[in-house]
């Protein structure tokens, strides 16, 4: 499955984009914003951050003097635009979450429907992957994860039975294998369900292996510091504990004022085109002027 921007055109006019100006895409993926910046700012310059080698790759196939892209995660905005000599941009633009691009590579773990080390890691290369977690973690710990980062009601109850497992030596390594053991636990005898059982208990393991929240948090900070005035932030998110942040950043954060007071969703028409974008919500913010 190809990457389809969300809410592509939207986020555009709201970073309202200058021909001149410096912009950030602050998740670069398959690059579709970054290409879409990059044409309108034909004397400026985008910067673009993605923590995945696999953007790394796609992003050597840009051939635009006006580009440069920075294999690190968002939350390293700040040192890494000082490693750039950049002291301030018109705009910063977020995509959150997990591309369809990882989904669809079955060895990275993300997704249920193929069979794959329990790894979860945006950049494979670092950090504790989701077996790392599963392995290591208290009962405690493991039950805040699913029940904080997933809303999953049987948070306990999953976190007991992963504790007993790796207590016996068998504790599921594969994604396949964890889904079947957490959808035994959570589903209930002739109830269809809307989503797989384990879905909540995968995002959850998903945000915490990559801490996406607290990176969220810091790369927010960072893109409001390093604004010009009435310089814009955008952000699209997916899920609630996201868009949260998102929310209250925008909302209380002195230094802004908000340009979307409630949330833009995709229409019917690109609903029905890219089902990824039935979650969708976007936000934006400037920079005061004082």
């Amino acid at each position: 499955m190809s990457h389809i921007p969300v809410l592509s055109t939207r986020s555009l006019e709201l970073l309202a984009i200058r021909p001149d100006g410096i912009y950030v895409d602050a998740t670069f993926g398959a690059g579709g914003h970054t290409r879409a910046i990059l044409e309108r700012v034909p004397a400026g310059r985008v910067i673009s951050f993605d923590t995945d080698p696999a953007a790394l790759e796609r992003a050597r196939a840009i051939a635009d003097p006006n580009f440069t892209f920075v294999h690190a995660n968002f939350r390293e905005l700040a040192s890494q635009l000082d490693a750039l000599d950049v002291p301030e941009v018109d705009g910063v633009f977020f995509d959150l979450g997990v591309s369809s691009m990882q989904f669809d590579e079955a060895d990275r773990g993300f997704s249920l429907q193929y069979a794959a080390p329990l790894d979860m890691r945006m950049n494979p290369n670092e950090g504790r992957s989701a077996f790392d977690v599963l392995l290591h973690a208290s009962e405690s710990e493991l039950a805040d994860i699913f029940f904080n980062y997933g809303q999953e009601r049987a948070a306990r109850r999953i976190a007991r039975v992963i504790v007993q497992r790796r207590a016996e030596g068998r504790l599921p390594e594969t994604t396949t294998e964890f889904a079947a053991m957490v959808s035994g636990l959570v589903q209930r005898r002739g109830h269809r369900e809307r989503i797989h059982p384990a879905t909540r208990v995968f995002q959850a393991l998903r945000i915490a292996v990559n801490d996406e929240l607290g990176a969220l948090k810091g790369g927010l900070d960072a893109a409001i510091g390093r604004l010009a005035k009435a310089g814009r932030v955008v952000a699209i998110s997916f899920h609630s504990l996201e868009d949260r942040i998102v929310k209250t950043t925008f909302r209380d954060d002195e230094r802004l004022t908000r340009v979307t007071r409630k949330p833009l969703v995709a229409d019917e028409a690109e609903q029905k085109a890219n089902p990824r974008a039935r979650s969708a919500k976007l936000r934006a913010a400037e920079r005061k002027a004082s």
